[in-house]
Parts: C-alpha cells; sequence; structure tokens
C-alpha cells in the first residue's frame, strides 16, 4: 500500500488523532446541518436575502449607517449604496473594522461573491474570513482522487498540517479549496490540485464534474450556507501525491471500505469532507439502497441552502 508521501513530518493516517466515534453515516450529515431558527436576522440587498447575521452583529452593523441600515426584521444595505465596487470598498472598510474591534480573527484577502443565487450574480463581494459572519454562501471545489486497482477503488486521503489555522491534523479530500470571486471554475480547480497534491495540470483535466453536496451550518461565528462542487479524478496507479504549499503533511492510498469506516466510525475527516466522501460512496455503491438509513443520506447531502429564519 502506498504510504504517506513527502510533507513535513509524516504519519500514518490510521494512527488516529481524534476520538472514535458511536456514530453512522447521517451523524456528519446532522452535524454541519445544524441550524435552528431564530439565530439570525435577514441581510438584505436590492430586496433579495444574501445573508444572514446574529443580532449582536446586526447591532455593529447599524452603526455604519452609510453601508447598513434596518430593513423589515433584518438589516440591508443603505439606500444611497449603490454599485458593485461602491458597495464592496464599503464592506471592506467595515470587516476592517471588525477585525480592529476582535469581532473577526482577520482578513484574509480573498473575496467571495454576495449573491443570492450563484456567483456569477453577486451584488458585491466580501472578505472570506468575513463569509460566515455575514452568513453568505460560499462556494468551494473538491476533488476525490482515487485509483482502480485488482481489489476495488482506492482513494487517496490526505492529513492536513498540524499548524493549520483551521482544522489541524484532520483528514482531507486529495485537493479542496474555495472559489474565489472571479476565477473560473477550471483555474481554481488546477491551482488547487497542484498546490495541495502536485497534480499537474494536464492530469487536473482529467477530473470530472460530478455534482455537488450543500449544507446549512450554524457555526461558531455566525451561519454557513455552503455549496461544494465535487469532482472525481482517476489517478494512474504510479503517481503519489505530494503537497507543494505546506497544508498537508502527507497522504496514504485506502480501499474504499477503510474510507467508509473513516467517516462512519470517527471524527478524523473535516467536517465538510464527510460529506464530499460520502457523495463518493453513494455513487460508487460503497453505501447503497440496502442501508437502513439510504433515503436519509442522500437527501442529506443536499440541504437547503436558506432554511426558514
Amino acid at each position: 500500500m502506498a504510504r504517506l508521501q513527502p510533507g513535513r513530518r509524516p504519519a500514518r493516517l490510521r494512527a488516529p488523532l481524534f476520538l472514535p466515534s458511536p456514530m453512522g453515516f447521517l451523524d456528519p450529515i446532522r452535524a454541519l446541518n445544524n441550524h435552528r431558527p431564530g439565530e439570525h436576522l435577514p441581510w438584505l440587498a436590492d430586496g433579495l436575502r444574501v445573508g444572514r447575521v446574529r443580532p449582536a452583529l446586526a447591532e455593529r452593523l447599524v452603526a455604519h449607517p452609510s453601508v447598513f441600515v434596518e430593513e423589515g426584521a433584518g438589516i440591508g444595505l443603505a439606500p444611497g449604496l449603490v454599485g458593485f465596487e461602491a458597495r464592496s470598498a464599503a464592506l471592506r472598510e467595515v470587516v476592517r473594522a471588525l477585525v480592529r474591534e476582535g469581532v473577526i480573527a482577520h482578513e484574509h484577502g480573498e473575496d467571495y461573491a454576495v449573491t443570492a443565487e450563484r456567483p456569477e450574480q453577486a451584488v458585491c463581494v466580501l472578505d472570506r474570513a468575513a463569509a460566515s459572519h455575514f452568513g453568505i454562501r460560499a462556494f468551494g471545489q473538491h476533488v476525490n482522487g482515487f485509483v482502480r486497482r485488482a481489489d476495488g477503488l482506492h482513494m487517496w486521503i490526505g492529513r492536513r498540517a498540524r499548524d493549520r489555522r483551521n482544522w489541524p491534523g484532520r483528514l482531507d479530500n486529495l485537493a479542496a479549496g474555495g472559489l474565489p470571486f472571479g476565477i473560473p471554475l477550471a483555474t481554481n480547480l488546477a491551482k488547487e490540485c497542484w498546490e495541495e497534491a502536485g497534480v499537474p495540470a494536464g492530469l487536473a483535466r482529467r477530473a470530472h464534474p460530478v455534482g455537488l453536496v450543500t449544507y446549512a451550518h450554524a457555526s461558531d461565528n455566525g451561519f454557513k450556507p455552503d455549496v461544494l462542487y465535487c469532482y472525481d479524478l482517476e489517478l494512474p496507479a504510479d503517481f503519489e501525491p505530494r503537497c507543494m504549499d505546506g497544508e498537508v503533511e502527507g497522504f496514504e492510498l485506502l480501499p474504499l471500505a477503510e474510507v467508509a469506516a473513516l467517516v462512519r466510525d470517527t471524527t478524523e475527516f473535516k467536517p465538510n469532507c464527510n460529506l464530499v466522501v460520502l457523495d463518493f460512496l453513494v455513487r460508487h455503491g460503497v453505501v447503497g439502497p440496502e442501508h437502513p438509513e439510504y433515503l436519509e443520506i442522500v437527501c442529506g447531502l443536499h440541504a437547503a441552502l436558506d432554511p426558514p429564519l
């Protein structure tokens, strides 16, 4: 079996960092879809709900009356604030003020679309670090890298570096990342594949879009109604991923049955990666209609992005 490839500190994936949990395939789905009505207020732009915020943050935002005003049961952009660039610039200043106040930990430097539907319909952009605080719909791309062997499919699984700000030491997909505003899907996918797993552009272009998973998560910082575009990439038997940017400390090639057990029985995976892997397991028949929770699992992978307030 192919073992962890060179990274900062090689470590076998089978040495768990996190406690096993008597869960099941539904538990990681439920953990990400934990929204409870009454926790957030709507954020409106041009009459459309583009996000949702907690009441305490809403109070801070309307303290910037040239940018935010009370609107209905929530908040909206100030009537005089029009145009994509003007709105984006104003939000950038508000985010910087919130960073200074300690409400948001830092600026990320990547812009996410603020939209009621698709990224190309954005009314403005917002720094990625503020996305969950403002409850905007974030988009990402996740790649399942797999190999065909005589004994069945095997999947490459990465272990995130222990010095990562988010989810250090957790298991991850072959490659994954957020989708910044204005960057084409193919460009971003190739970038993430190279940076995180050393997949050359020609090989990355073979990744097939296979659908998406969604979830509506009430996080410590706010609300995450996220969309993850999923891709399958069949890799040559002699290809070994190698992280180029320090985000992943190593990889291991595992049979699908072992991958399924990691999702079902442990909290080893970064939470949203559980859903991406579980979608792969469903599509490849590892979790099939004979499973007693099959209907709930499949439906749970496609949660409503705009649940009731």
